[in-house]
């Protein structure tokens, strides 16, 4: 699977050029499905923001963006219906849209939807994660990124071996500044990425690029 992490969506040009590419057709050739799942285990989101993800409402940037047929893929959901209808409707999409909210949340129905396992068969797939959508790829998220009480502890899928502190320096996240990324990162015990919302990190066959008309900072473990 090809992975292009995101903070705040698909924010500026350099970033959506980069989706394209990865893509290897345009956005209006390609079939994306939008998993919202990760605000659900939020205590600060619900209906409402479900709503505006999926429709494409400011400030999310997946959905909205000109593709050839958008669908929801809600995770919860997949475990009772059968892997004989949902994973064809994965097969058949481009582009998964994954939404933010909480990771731990999202990483357990990953696991228990069994879109964890899927995924390794899915290598011409775009995952264009967003926020938690991003941390859910990294092997940890740090406890301060842990909102969801059920939570066992803060690991990932670890599909890739670096994690990710979203939205630095957003004006609505006093707790998101540099100085707050330097103390995550010093804990976090492998190499992260500290990056704004008009930056993501592009990974193909095991490459990693930051993209980015933003600011960041990269850490080692």
């Amino acid at each position: 699977m090809k992975l292009l992490l995101t903070s705040g969506g698909v924010t500026n040009g350099s970033i959506r050029a980069a989706l394209v590419e990865m893509l290897g057709k345009t956005i209006s050739e390609c079939r994306a499905l939008c998993i919202p799942t990760a605000q659900w285990g939020h205590p600060m989101l619900g209906p409402a923001t479900v709503r505006k993800f999926i429709t494409g409402e400011p400030p999310w940037h997946l959905s909205s963006m000109g593709w050839k047929s958008v669908g929801v893929l809600e995770l919860t959901a997949l475990p009772s219906i059968g892997e004989e209808r949902w994973v064809p409707w994965v097969r058949e999409a481009d582009v998964l849209l994954v939404d933010g909210g909480e990771a731990t949340y999202l990483n357990h129905w990953m696991r228990e939807s069994g879109l964890a396992d899927l995924m390794p068969s899915l290598p011409e797939t775009v995952w264009l994660g967003m926020s938690a959508g991003s941390m859910v790829m990294t092997p940890r998220t740090g406890d301060d990124f842990v909102h969801w009480p059920s939570a066992p502890d803060d690991r990932m899928l670890g599909v890739v071996d670096f994690s990710i502190f979203p939205h630095l320096d957003h004006e609505d996240m006093p707790e998101n500044t540099l100085g707050d990324a330097e103390n995550w990162a010093a804990d976090i015990g492998v190499p992260s990425y500290a990056i704004d919302d008009q930056t993501a990190i592009k990974v193909t066959d095991g490459t990693i690029e930051v993209i980015s008309e933003g600011h960041w900072k990269a850490f080692p473990a």
